[in-house]
């Protein structure tokens, strides 16, 4: 190696030295500045919850303060921990997710995504909370309340089992499917959970019950309520039916009876088995059918029942032979005296006077 080489060298290195400490000054420059500098001012946007707002920017100025222990306007900027008030914020019930950073004008930006509720729980003992789009529990606000679907019924328990949760869980897939369409917003009043943890949908408009099973396949469901609404309800009222059944596959069940402890609930039972074997059930399409009136128990044979699901009356009238052996099934029935008819009474015929003589000319008689 020569010694123009090596003075290259030397300067290429002198150089990159220079360059890099002239970086590092700046660099330290600006964080010294930084470190110096003092909030001029905040920004505060709120994200999600476009229906409801239970937080507000008053809400999360008072919970920076409270976090920070004094103002936020003039603090040194060095003071602020991002990363701790950001979870400081998140601890709040109606947040879901805090962003904070400063930007070159020492401007704080808080970015806030609230939580939103998609359903407001009624548990058997009357009380009462909120479920998130994640299916988490929210209390109720002193604000306001959410205009949300409502379900009553749920098992109150402090600690929610296995079997909980999934009814917990369908509960979030039904409020958030209500709450992305305007027309079942407008129509659902309330959900009702049974006994067998399945759903029933009380309508706004119409005097009908709607059994929707479970969660599972729920858009597939209202479907088929809506066609039910559009082809038959429309046309006959909305109060007709009484119970509309759409928990089966590619159809729906009508009944002009529901909760009525007359009914005969076995009868009932096969009328529907009957329907659904009768189905060809697809995978696109869906069928309506109507279920003929609940056949009732004895004492209300004033209803008149579906002659098809009866049993046919016996006939007194003799039956016919067959013509396969011509031998008779049955019996003649036995004859019966007929009483003879009155003879009518007799009329004597009427009888003519005798014609007397004739008187001639002379006095005397033809």
């Amino acid at each position: 190696m020569n010694a123009k080489t090596t003075i290259k060298k030397i300067l290429f290195i002198t150089v990159w030295l220079c360059i890099g400490g002239g970086m590092f000054t700046l660099l330290m420059a600006a964080i010294t500045k930084k470190n110096r500098g003092l909030c001029k001012d905040y920004s505060i946007s709120i994200r999600g919850g476009e229906r409801n707002l239970f937080i507000d920017e008053k809400d999360v100025e008072q919970l920076l303060k409270k976090a920070t222990n004094g103002s936020i306007k003039g603090a040194p900027v060095a003071s602020f921990n991002l990363h701790d008030l950001e979870h400081a914020l998140e601890d709040n019930t109606w947040i879901s997710k805090a962003e904070l950073y400063f930007d070159n004008q020492d401007v704080l930006h808080v970015t806030i995504e609230e939580r939103e509720p998609v359903a407001r729980i009624f548990t058997t003992t009357g009380s009462s909370f909120y479920i998130d789009s994640m299916g988490s529990s929210m209390p109720l606000s002193e604000k306001l309340s959410a205009r949300v679907p409502v379900f009553t019924g749920f098992p109150a328990k402090k600690r929610l089992n296995s079997n909980d949760s999934l009814l917990l869980k369908d509960v979030k897939t039904i409020g958030n499917y209500i709450m992305k369409e305007p027309f079942w917003m407008s129509q659902v009043a309330q959900i009702d959970i049974t006994a067998d943890r399945t759903f029933e949908m009380v309508p706004l408009v119409g005097n009908h019950l709607v059994k929707l099973g479970n969660g599972e396949n729920i858009a597939a469901k209202f479907n088929r309520l809506m066609v039910f609404y559009k082809q038959v309800m429309s046309k006959t009222g909305f109060d007709k039916y009484k119970l509309i059944d759409v928990q089966y596959k590619g159809q729906v069940v009508a009944s002009r009876y529901a909760g009525d402890p007359k009914v005969d609930s076995v009868q009932l039972r096969k009328n529907i088995e009957k329907l659904l074997r009768q189905s060809v059930e697809s995978e696109n399409d869906t069928v309506v059918r109507v279920l003929p009136p609940v056949v009732k128990l004895e004492k209300d044979s004033a209803d008149t029942p579906d002659p098809s699901l009866q049993d046919k009356p016996v006939s007194n009238e003799p039956k016919k032979k067959d013509n396969n052996d011509n031998k008779s099934i049955s019996s003649q029935p036995a004859k019966q005296n007929k009483p003879k008819p009155a003879e009518p009474k007799k009329v004597p015929k009427a009888v003519m006077p005798k014609k007397e003589p004739a008187e001639d000319e002379n006095g005397g008689y033809n």
